[in-house]
């Protein structure tokens, strides 16, 4: 089947809670987003948060972007997965990613090891489990015998940035997750995600692309650059991102952020994204500027765009909401 285009919300909300993120799920729905994408990374658990937001709407798609490879078990996923896809059919779409070194070994004190053996060796294991087959795995990263569930249908989508990993993802996954690319690498990007695809004899097109884009509506360009800069810095200073960003064509803008933070000047660090640099990765603009970029990544082939407010005022979240809403915004 090919993918749809669809606009999606990511969550949690502004304000970090659980009731928050419940009513900005139903403002979403009212508005006419098909989705809600929830992050993984600390604060709001997002497999708990998930049901809470299936239970209250009544056709919003949640995903996850992303849950980390290295901090459940594929038989806890596996079951968990099965109680959303029995309770909310067809309406969940869990995102596996390797994650970061600091959240990874920093916040839950795992090694951060074998990423691409670890995702291949996952999915196996999830997909072995969720065929109702008694699991005997012995692999590099992992192992599980004995274990067996019911048959659970659910799509499981992969997050990835550099080509092995890309072409691992779209081989091996039902959807591909995108994040924090500069626009003018998309085309290889997805030229790695069609050969992924390929070698596993799937349809290209048939593989779902989700981004989460980094979208702020508003006149303030400058003050925007500078959420951007301050939000991401010290994203791209961890390796995965800085390798990712020296690949996509950035060699000199990653040396900086990899020096600079390596020498505690953060200043520097946040200066190596040049506001030309800024504007290719984030969409920052009135809202006809952000519109025509984000309907320029759904015309290239990313299916699902996930709106996601870098810089969350009350005024600038609300005209983003807005601006992606169906009565202002049509794929």
């Amino acid at each position: 089947m090919i993918p749809t285009k669809r606009i999606a919300l990511t969550l949690p909300s502004p304000d970090g809670t659980v009731a928050g993120s419940i009513a900005a799920a139903r403002q979403a729905e009212a508005l006419g987003y098909q989705d809600i994408w929830l992050a993984d990374a600390g604060g709001l658990d997002a497999l708990t948060l998930a049901p809470l937001l299936l239970e209250h709407t009544e056709k919003l798609r949640i995903g996850i972007a992303v849950i980390p490879i290295f901090t459940r078990t594929p038989a806890v996923l596996a079951s968990t997965f099965s109680v959303l896809e029995q309770a909310y059919p067809g309406r969940f779409i869990p995102g596996l990613g390797t994650s970061s070194h600091a959240i990874i070994e920093g916040w839950h004190g795992l090694p951060f090891e074998k990423p691409v053996t670890r995702t291949r060796e996952i999915m196996a294991l999830l997909r072995t489990i969720m065929a109702g087959e008694k699991t005997a795995f012995s692999g590099d990263t992992l192992r599980s015998h004995g274990y067996r569930q019911g048959v659970t249908e659910t799509p499981i989508y992969l997050a990835a940035l550099r080509p092995r990993m890309l072409e691992t993802a779209a081989e091996i996954g039902d959807g591909v997750i995108l994040n924090l690319y500069p626009r003018s690498a998309l085309p290889k990007i997805l030229g790695h995600i069609r050969d992924g695809a390929e070698r596993a004899a799937k349809n290209p097109d048939s593989v779902e692309v989700v981004s989460r884009q980094m979208t702020v509506v508003t006149d303030d360009k400058t003050s925007a650059r500078a959420a951007f800069r301050a939000a991401f810095s010290a994203y791209y200073s961890t390796p995965v991102y800085n390798k990712f960003l020296a690949w996509c064509g950035f060699e000199d803008a990653a040396r900086e952020i990899r020096e600079g933070w390596a020498s505690k000047d953060r200043e520097r660090t946040a200066a190596a994204l040049s506001d030309e640099l800024v504007d290719d990765i984030a969409f920052i603009g009135s809202a006809s500027e952000c519109q025509e970029q984000i309907r320029w990544c759904a015309d290239s082939g990313v299916h699902t765009q996930i709106i996601s407010c870098i810089q969350p005022t009350s005024e600038i979240y609300t005209a983003t909401l807005q601006a992606f809403g169906a009565e202002q915004f049509t794929l």
